[in-house]
């Protein structure tokens, strides 16, 4: 690990909540009863009691809360929240009316469980020219006027989670989105070495490139707590540029980078397991296509 980030490490750990958090992130057709109790399950690791989500919303509905909600209070999983919010105020109401609704409908079983809040993700990166062919983002104003009703709907329910945005952390160290960072309690932020094809992206400098995006995010982060929202090596897909995907490289990353940081940093790895082929490529999941407590390489630090 590099100096800069041993100092890095400690300047985060006394900012930040004392439970760390560890866990994956799901999307919002994941079968999660089953995803969660496999992930506190897996072989040669244990830990990873936490999900991200990326929407309040359960998939095929308007703004029925999301049922990780519930599965997540059967298995006592804790939840960093997302609320997707690149889409119009009206859609995004209805992130807000989920939010709610869950608040009202589980009380106390549900919000104990809520690590925190995360008010859109990579929608400031989307505005970029790299971002953009993966759809419409949002401007910083917005998100912070999104951030403001989350915080509207908490204080009307007595509760008083960390809210903060999830991004790149090109666009954290992007002085243009000072506004966002100014309104989040947190600072979550997505990096894969295995993408950033501008530069060796090898696994052999995976782990440098790593840090230095996180030491990036910290110091632009005005003292204010980074989570590792995404981040994660592919285990099979094709090559981008100097970096190959597969089960070893998988491990490497897995060793390099994740065992440095659970434990220092709330993190939510990418992925427990993609969709299945061929939709998801690369696909990043640490368990492969069928569910299993078995991971294709060792998750012991």
């Amino acid at each position: 690990m590099l100096t800069s980030t041993l100092f890095a490490l400690v300047a985060s750990v006394s900012t930040a909540s004392a439970v760390v958090y560890k866990g994956f992130n799901y999307g919002s057709g994941a079968d999660f009863q089953n995803d969660f109790n496999t992930a506190k399950n897996l072989v040669g690791t244990s830990g990873f009691t936490s999900a991200r989500l990326y929407t309040m919303i359960q998939q095929g509905t308007t703004n029925t809360p999301t049922a990780a909600i519930q599965a997540a209070i059967n298995t006592d999983t804790t939840l960093l929240l997302g609320l997707w919010a690149s889409e119009t105020q009206d859609a995004f109401n209805n992130e807000l009316a989920a939010l709610s609704s869950a608040i009202s409908q589980y009380g106390s079983a549900f919000t104990n469980l809520i690590a925190g809040i995360s008010v859109g993700s990579e929608d400031l990166y989307r505005l970029t020219p790299i971002g953009a062919p993966t759809g419409v983002g949002q401007q910083p104003d917005t998100l912070v006027s999104y951030i403001g009703q989350v915080r509207s709907i908490l204080a009307n329910a007595n509760i008083n989670p960390p809210v903060g945005h999830v991004d790149t952390y090109t666009a954290w160290i992007n002085s243009s989105n000072s506004a966002v960072t100014a309104a989040v309690d947190f600072l979550g932020m997505d990096a894969y070495p295995y993408y950033q094809n501008t530069i060796d992206n090898s696994i052999g400098t995976a782990n440098a490139t790593f840090f230095s995006a996180l030491d990036q995010t910290i110091a632009a982060s005005t003292g204010k707590p980074v989570w590792i929202t995404e981040t994660g090596w592919p285990v099979s897909g094709p090559t981008d540029g100097q970096a190959v995907a597969s089960i070893a490289n998988a491990q490497t990353y897995w060793d390099a980078v994740g065992c440095s940081v659970f434990g220092q940093y709330n993190t939510w790895w990418y992925t427990l397991q993609d969709a299945p082929q061929p939709a998801t490529n690369p696909s990043f999941g640490v368990v492969g296509q069928t569910l299993s407590t078995t991971p294709l390489y060792s998750l012991t630090c």
